[in-house]
């Protein structure tokens, strides 16, 4: 991660493909494509790889949220639960829905709690999203009982764990609704771009209309198509569709680079006792994107953070002061300052943060430093990192 990092030949074909034809649109324009439909060809593909039956690609893993929870009927007023810790695109794609967004503690998978999710159930409540972060993934046959018992939506965003498996099934396909984002930094990228992923025939229709402007996509002659429901334009091109062609076709090279890396890390890393990594729950399979452990403490692992920095340990965050990932510096949400009026729905639905703390949530996030794998590492890259890696937290402990 991410794959820009050997980009080659494959991508480069695909994309004069698409300029060969001067078609950048994945709709309409059929006689000038010489047969070329990237946007088509690559969610087969993702049906296939992902053992789904339909596959919608979007313009960015945020519209992929959204979209996914339109089209189970999310919307203004309704709860949706997700993590502490993610992305702030989760809650926004949330938001841009009127829904509101109900965070919750994470457990030691550094993803959604079980407990915390039962316990914020409300008659308001649609959704969970369980957001599997860096690489790893939360206990779905807990989630999955859960929303089952109360009737809600299970959403994946597998956005950071694409390639990763829970009990020999792809994430992203084991809730109602599973979300990929192909942005720059993702282990297979579009540029920009995105995917939602469901066996649900109607969903899937659903995401069809909705990412195109309601357009109901039946015939050839696009001018001539209804509009079924209101939709909006969550397109991706032509373009980005075709190097995330090129990009799928090498995902299961990615991930035995991922998976070579991360180990050479982490059994350096294992022999300090001090050191523990996050729980993988049973059966799951992390895609190794990420290196993530513990350290005994706060502080501890701000020496250690700051010591990488000064070894040139690059791309391992310490998330507890991070503005992205984590609440705690999430002002812009807890203030609401937004460029339009929140509604107040959502606004009284968004009270319970001024005064909500986690604890919980806090402890992980306090000791976790997150080590991004690289894929052009060679091998003396790696191992010298480790030494690097094992040398500064001997230090700081």
């Amino acid at each position: 991660m991410p794959g820009f990092e050997l980009f080659g030949d494959l991508e480069r074909n695909e994309l004069n493909d698409v300029l060969n034809t001067g078609v950048l649109m994945r709709y309409g324009f059929d006689g000038m494509r010489q047969g070329h439909w990237k946007a088509k060809e690559l969610e087969t593909t993702l049906e296939n790889t992902f053992q789904v039956n339909h596959a919608q690609l979007v313009s960015s893993g945020t519209a992929a949220i959204s979209v996914a929870l339109a089209v189970a009927g999310v919307g203004a007023g309704d709860e949706v639960i997700l993590p502490t810790f993610t992305f702030v695109a989760s809650f926004e794609a949330v938001m841009m829905l009127g829904a509101i967004p109900v965070l919750v503690d994470i457990d030691d998978t550094l993803t959604l709690c079980p407990n915390a999710v039962e316990n914020a159930i409300t008659p308001k409540t649609k959704a969970i999203m369980v957001v599997h972060m860096c690489g790893s993934m939360g206990n779905m046959d807990a989630l999955k009982t859960i929303s089952n018992k109360h009737n809600l939506v299970l959403l994946e965003d597998a956005c950071q764990a694409i390639g990763a498996t829970y009990k020999g099934k792809p994430l992203g396909s084991i809730g109602n609704l599973g979300c990929f984002s192909f942005d720059f930094v993702k282990t297979i990228t579009c540029g920009e771009g995105g995917a939602v992923i469901t066996n649900n025939k109607q969903y899937y229709i659903n995401s069809d209309q909705f990412s195109d402007h309601g357009h109901d996509h039946i015939g050839s002659d696009r001018g001539s198509e209804t509009h079924p429901y209101l939709g909006y334009n969550f397109r991706i091109s032509e373009l980005h569709a075709a190097v995330g062609l090129a990009q799928i076709k090498r995902l299961p090279e990615f991930l035995e680079i991922q998976k070579k890396n991360y180990n050479i890390l982490r059994d350096a890393l294992s022999q300090i006792p001090e050191v523990t990594f996050r729980t993988v729950p049973e059966g799951g399979e992390e895609n190794y994107s990420f290196l993530n452990f513990f350290l005994p403490s706060l502080e501890i692992t701000t020496k250690v953070s700051e010591k990488f920095k000064q070894n040139g340990v690059d791309a391992c965050f310490h998330y507890y002061n991070n503005n992205w990932h984590y609440i705690r510096k999430w002002n812009h949400l807890k203030d609401l300052k937004s460029l339009f009026p929140i509604s107040t729905e959502v606004k009284e639905g968004l009270e319970y943060l001024k005064t909500k703390t986690f604890q919980k949530s806090d402890d992980y996030i306090a000791r976790n430093l997150s080590c991004l794998i690289k894929l052009s590492w060679t091998d003396e890259d790696v191992n010298a990192r480790a030494n690097k890696m094992v040398e500064a937290i001997k230090l700081a402990l």
